[in-house]
């Protein structure tokens, strides 16, 4: 895995959770960098540097707009997948939002510095099998 080769952290799945900005959320997948604090039982203190949001059809956008402007607010930059639209949505503090499609190439950005994806690897049956 990209962050235990270069040891820039650790990987969490939605079982991990954080506090951020006042409210406790458990992202699909986070990345929380060294030096912070990793809790072992509980929810994290620190937020997570990356949060990666995987939309589900309950979620509602107004619940996606307050998750990702406290995400932003606590300086966690947020990734939004999108199965059905097959798009990536990326937000970080300071920056316009940007989409990706499956034509994009995700990058780490200040966060994961060296970190590449193509965001068609993130929906696996757009390729065939070799």
């Amino acid at each position: 895995m990209f962050v235990e080769l270069n040891n820039l952290g650790y990987v969490t799945g939605e079982g991990g959770g954080y506090r951020v900005y006042g409210d406790r959320y458990a992202p699909d997948v986070a990345f929380l960098r060294t030096g912070k604090t990793l809790s072992k039982q509980g929810y994290n203190p620190d937020p997570p540097d990356l949060a990666v949001e995987v939309l589900s059809p309950g979620n509602t956008e107004s619940e996606m707009r307050l998750k990702v402007v406290n995400y932003m607010n606590d300086g966690a930059t947020v990734w939004v997948v999108d199965y059905e639209s097959k798009t990536v949505d990326v937000f970080v503090p300071g920056q316009k939002a940007v989409r990706l499609t499956e034509k994009d190439t995700l990058d780490g950005g200040a966060v994961l510095p060296g970190f590449t994806l193509p965001v068609a690897d993130i929906f696996p049956e757009h390729h065939p099998e070799a």
